[in-house]
């Protein structure tokens, strides 16, 4: 068996050590001659995954004792009806950040809740490529919470800050950058992330969420989407995402076994910069966000004659190179770089990229 390297946004590579220990443990889970496919979520085996993974998780994060980590499911774009659902109440209304395609889709999902005042709007001559200087934005003093994107996965564009809210909560879309690199859980009221990215497979959600946040949801939101359901019962009100859960934990291991995420940043900074110094000191290859803003986790770039791009591809694909097509709404390629992404598999498309521009540019 060949593997590839897998460049896709999402659903994207796991650790190939974590997928290897879920093919060993596939028919018995240590001894217990069942699959974690088939445990009861209630059952002491499975309970032992589940404690463990969310004691792994806090240990990552150094989440501070006063925030519940719930285990989800409905994907991140949930979050964007369930977070309006249980915070916007509190003012009923709430400042948003517009950075990006997911953050528009935030924004427009909210205003069904309350109301929704953009005080970032990145966007110019109908492209996202940059986000506003630290200093460049004021938080609304009657705001429930303000919201934003850190990573827009489809531009490559990233926040190169945490902005400063005062006391007003600050929520954070994750999904592209959680465990990534370290991050100061105190700095924020609620943190989400679907798992398709950095934590595991499509299909849980992880969402981080301080306590005193929890409780006072909108009239007539359903028993699914209060916050204090699941906060309440583990995460176990009705049957979890269980194996989505047992593999997020082991990749919470394997993060533990390479030195945490201070361990895991100096290698996504080490693969991010190689890629963008390739494509800078390139006159065939260009990425069009401000440097101050690019993504670690995400790298856009395009052709100088994107007729080639489907040469490009194809070359890309049988080098073992894959999933490197841009997104519709922006076109040329995209890298995705996630923290599974080895940095073999980056010097590789460098040296493909270096290639293709010698034989074609």
């Amino acid at each position: 068996m060949t593997r590839v390297y897998n460049f896709s946004a999402g659903p994207a590579m796991l650790p190939e050590e974590v997928l290897r220990q879920a093919q060993a443990e596939m028919l018995d889970w240590h001894g217990s001659g069942m699959s974690v496919m088939e445990m009861s979520h209630r059952g002491k085996e499975f309970m032992s995954i589940a404690e463990k993974a969310e004691a792994d998780l806090r240990e990552l994060m150094a989440i501070p004792t006063n925030y519940k980590v719930l285990f989800l499911q409905g994907g991140a774009s949930a979050q964007f009806a369930m977070i309006p659902m249980n915070l916007i109440g509190r003012t009923g209304e709430a400042d948003y950040f517009r950075t990006g395609s997911w953050s528009k889709k935030a924004i427009s999902e909210a205003k069904h809740f309350g109301g929704v005042k953009v005080t970032v709007d990145s966007e110019h001559d109908g492209r996202f490529t940059s986000v506003p200087a630290a200093d460049g934005f004021a938080v609304s003093s009657d705001a429930a919470y303000v919201h934003y994107t850190p990573n827009e996965t489809i531009e490559g564009v990233e926040f190169p800050y945490v902005p400063a809210t005062g006391a007003v909560p600050l929520i954070a879309d994750m999904s592209s950058t959680i465990l990534s690199r370290p991050v100061d859980v105190s700095k924020f009221g609620l943190i989400y992330a679907g798992a398709q990215k950095n934590i595991g497979p499509a299909g849980l959600t992880i969402v981080i969420v301080r306590e005193d946040l929890i409780g006072e949801p909108l009239d007539g939101t359903p028993t699914m989407f209060k916050y204090a359901t699941h906060a309440d019962n583990g995460s176990m009100y009705n049957t979890p995402p269980t194996y989505g859960w047992y593999l997020a934990g082991l990749v919470f291991e394997w993060l533990k076994s390479i030195g945490g995420l201070a361990g895991m940043a100096a290698v996504n900074e080490r693969k991010a910069s190689a890629l963008y110094r390739a494509i800078d000191a390139s006159g065939f290859y260009n990425n069009p966000v401000d440097p101050v803003c690019r993504s670690w986790m995400n790298v856009p770039f395009t052709l100088a004659n994107p007729e080639l791009d489907g040469d490009f591809l194809k070359g890309a694909g049988e080098a073992g190179l894959k999933t490197l097509k841009g997104h519709r709404s922006v076109g040329g390629m995209r890298a995705s770089i996630y923290n599974a992404m080895p940095e073999q598999g980056v010097e590789t498309l460098i040296q493909f990229m270096a290639e293709f521009e010698r034989t074609r540019g």
